[in-house]
Order: structure tokens, then C-alpha cells, then sequence
């Protein structure tokens, strides 16, 4: 009986034991889930700190017009909108301006060949006329050489018919001079290859060398530029 009652002691004091054992480990589990449940103060500031820097990062603060738009974000979108459409109209500019510089060297061009044009063009009608003029000059020099034979010829100059044929051939003289044509002076002058022709050389010591004795057809210029040589006798 005394053996029975020793092992019922002992039953008992296992079972204690081991429900104690139970609650101690239960009571660690609780402690330890609650530890993983509470936070350290300095952990939530900081956690709050960075809850608080995350929306700044991500998103932006409303600026003084209420619109939540990043400032710094905004003003650098609308100088880089500036930047390009003043590129841009800077662009247009240039090209205009390249355009304008490029039409008026080309106006400039034109005007410059117009003005050479025109002044080619009124030296080539000068020469026209002039060669025009010295042709229809040549053509009348012979029929004044036929005034001067007749007048020479005639028996009495106080003769009517005589004094008439002067007076054309003096009205001739004049409308010829009046568009610049003129008799080359030939005799008592001294020879000169660029107005004169010698047909005929005489030995004279009476005069110089070189000088024009006699002058058998008259010569005329037309604007100081000859437009029949006077054909001479020269002396020596």
C-alpha cells in the first residue's frame, strides 16, 4: 500500500511538473510574439521619417497655387518649353533672314548685269551710229568735192548762178560741223601720218622739212575721228 501511494506521489508530481514545464513554454511563446509585435520607438520615428521623405521622392507638394505640381520639376519643363520654341523661331529667323540675304545678292546681281547690259548696250548703239554716220558722211564728202571743183571753176563769181552754188555749199559746211564733222587742215601744217596722206613729194628750200605744200583733196574728221585723210604734197 505504502509502495502504491509512493508511485501515485510521484504520478502527481510529474504531471505538475510537466504542466508546468507546458506553461512556461507558452508563456515564452506569448512573450515572444508580442516582442514580435511591439516596435521600438526609435524604429517608428524612423520609419515615419522615411513614410514622411517617400511622398516628396514620389510624388509632389502642392505649390503655392494649390496644384500639387513639383515646382523645381515645373520650372525646369517650362524653360526647356521656352528654350525650344525660342530655338525654334530662332530657326525660323535665321532661315528667313538667310532667304532675304540670298534674294538680295540676286537683286544686286541682276541690277549689277542689267546696269553692264545697259551700258554695253549704249556704247554698242554709239558705235552703231557712229559707224552709221561716217558711212552716209563719206557718201556726201564727194558731192562737196563737186561743189569745190565747180566753184573753182567759175568764170565770174559775182555770177547769180555762182553766188547760189557758194551759198549751198557754205549751208552745207555748217549742217555737216553742226554734227561734228570738220575739215582737217592740211596746207603750211606739218605732215602727220594720222591725218594726212602724201601722194606726192617736192624738194622745196623755201619751207621746211615736212611740211605740206599743197593739198589736193580735202580730209574731214567726224568726232576727232578721221573719216577721210586729206590727201597731200609734202616738201623735203
Amino acid at each position: 500500500m505504502a509502495e502504491e501511494t509512493n508511485k501515485e506521489t510521484i504520478a502527481g508530481l510529474d504531471q505538475e511538473e510537466e504542466q508546468k514545464e507546458e506553461t512556461g513554454t507558452a508563456r515564452e511563446e506569448e512573450k515572444e510574439s508580442c516582442a514580435q509585435e511591439e516596435t521600438d520607438p526609435s524604429e517608428e520615428k524612423e520609419n515615419a521619417g522615411a513614410d514622411a521623405e517617400e511622398p516628396a521622392e514620389e510624388g509632389s507638394p502642392e505649390n503655392e497655387d494649390g496644384t500639387g505640381e513639383d515646382v523645381l520639376d515645373g520650372s525646369f519643363k517650362k524653360v526647356e518649353e521656352g528654350t525650344q520654341k525660342s530655338s525654334f523661331f530662332r530657326k525660323k529667323k535665321d532661315k528667313r533672314e538667310e532667304k532675304i540675304e540670298e534674294l538680295t545678292d540676286q537683286v544686286k546681281r541682276q541690277m549689277a548685269e542689267f546696269d553692264n547690259f545697259r551700258k554695253r548696250t549704249e556704247k554698242e548703239k554709239s558705235q552703231m551710229f557712229d559707224l552709221g554716220a561716217k558711212s552716209v558722211i563719206e557718201k556726201i564728202l564727194p558731192v562737196i568735192d563737186n561743189f569745190e571743183r565747180g566753184l573753182s571753176q567759175a568764170a565770174d563769181p559775182d555770177d547769180p548762178f555762182a553766188d547760189g552754188m557758194a551759198k549751198i555749199y557754205k549751208s552745207m559746211l555748217q549742217e555737216l560741223e553742226a554734227i561734228g564733222v570738220k575739215p582737217i587742215e592740211a596746207e603750211g601744217k606739218e605732215f602727220d601720218p594720222n591725218l594726212h596722206n602724201a601722194v606726192m613729194h617736192v624738194e622745196d628750200d623755201s619751207v621746211g622739212e615736212n611740211i605740206v605744200v599743197q593739198e589736193l583733196q580735202k580730209g574731214y574728221t567726224y568726232h576727232d575721228a578721221v573719216v577721210r585723210h586729206s590727201m597731200v604734197k609734202v616738201a623735203n
